[in-house]
């Protein structure tokens, strides 16, 4: 029955498929420690459904096995120059790479850059759950969730041998690298469990040092408040002003931690999201953006993750990266923006032109004649 699964997961473009039971994952008391020192931010569904997050079987009465996928949204093996830029203005530790960023250009996390993944792959992912069922009988129940359900789901995907969670706290596969969905089905049917995955991070910090943010704050451990995905996509109100700057021109989501991952080196193109992607996404022009009402926001983003942020999430994010990597060309339009009913809007625009005033006048500013001169 495992392989007929498996064979099917294959034919309807799932790149991985793996069985562990529905015992509660071995790191629930990590995540309940997370969730007390409130490093899950705002996120407060997370706190509501804990119980159920460190319990399959609440989420599904009679549940024995979970059937873990992932999905591949790696590229074929081409850079794209929004890819290649630092996309950040400053890093801990690190330098000024402003000059580097295109001014006007933004940058979208790889994953949205498609239809919406929840659609796509649960479209599939609800088939392979009707054929579950089919194989087990009338009385088999089944359940399946793509990244929303109340379900540690990386903890799974690892102890079902999918992949290891990494530093950066993402799952890893070795035959996949880090750009993955990951989704699961949760079912009252029994199946021989997979050899769990073990962690071969090794010595590598990479993840950790090229976090814009400092959000991961120790191996394997991530303060989700500080996490620019969060900043951009999860957080309501305003984004912290200490952290707009580190946000460089990122507009939904970062990549960084992901991009300098070294098994990325073995990661391979899938089919399912190829058909869906949306090239329109990969080099946003953020003065366009800024200009969309309502209408044509919903009209611009319909249909993909970046719906959920809505016009004034995006537009708040636009006016930090215009803050940050924008010129003199972008104040007309953050002045417009300044007068925005949304105040969300409004307050960040403002922010942003203050920024761009402030680099114009210490670009005219001359420099002193021994500029040049250390101190002795």
């Amino acid at each position: 029955m495992k392989e007929a699964i498996r064979k099917r997961a294959r034919e309807l473009g799932f790149d991985a498929c793996r069985f562990t039971t529905a015992a509660a994952p071995e790191s629930a008391p990590q995540f309940q420690q997370w969730l007390t020192e409130g490093q899950h931010g705002e996120m407060g569904y997370l706190e509501r459904n804990a119980s159920k997050r460190v319990d399959p079987r609440r989420v599904l009465p009679g549940a024995r096995s979970i059937i873990t996928l992932a999905v591949s949204y790696e590229e074929e093996r081409r850079v794209s120059g929004a890819e290649c830029r630092v996309r950040g203005t400053q890093r801990p530790g690190g330098a000024d790479h402003t000059s580097r960023i295109t001014h006007h250009t933004g940058f979208i996390a790889r994953y949205a850059r498609y239809e919406d993944y929840h659609e796509v792959i649960g479209q599939r992912l609800n088939s392979l759950t009707d054929f579950v069922n089919q194989l087990g009988g009338e009385s088999t129940r089944s359940r399946w969730y793509v990244d929303t359900g109340p379900v540690l789901e990386r903890d799974l995907a690892q102890r079902a041998g999918l992949g290891f969670i990494g530093k950066h706290t993402n799952l890893i596969s070795r035959g996949l690298g880090n750009w993955i969905f990951l989704s699961e089905i949760i079912t009252t049917l029994e199946f021989e469990v997979d050899e769990p995955e073990r962690n071969r991070c090794g010595t590598c910090t990479r993840c950790i040092t090229a976090c814009p943010t400092g959000a991961i704050t120790a191996p394997f451990q991530l303060d989700a408040r500080r996490c620019i995905s969060y900043l951009t996509i999860e957080l309501k109100g305003p984004i912290p002003v200490e952290l707009r700057p580190a946000i460089g021109n990122r507009i939904y989501g970062c990549d960084d931690c992901l991009a300098v991952c070294p098994w990325n080196r073995f990661a391979r193109e899938g089919q399912m999201m190829k058909a869906h992607a949306r090239p329109d996404l990969a080099t946003p022009d953020l003065l366009e953006l800024l200009a969309l009402d309502e209408a044509g926001f919903k009209a611009r983003f319909a249909g993909t993750a970046m719906a959920r942020t809505k016009r004034r999430g995006l537009l708040r994010n636009v006016c930090v990266a215009l803050g940050n990597a924008g010129d003199e060309r972008a104040l007309p339009a953050l002045q417009k923006a300044a007068q925005d009913p949304e105040p969300l809007i409004a307050e960040h625009a403002r922010w942003a032109v203050g920024r761009i005033e402030m680099r114009n006048v210490q670009r005219r500013e001359p420099k002193p004649a021994n500029a040049s001169v250390k101190p002795i």
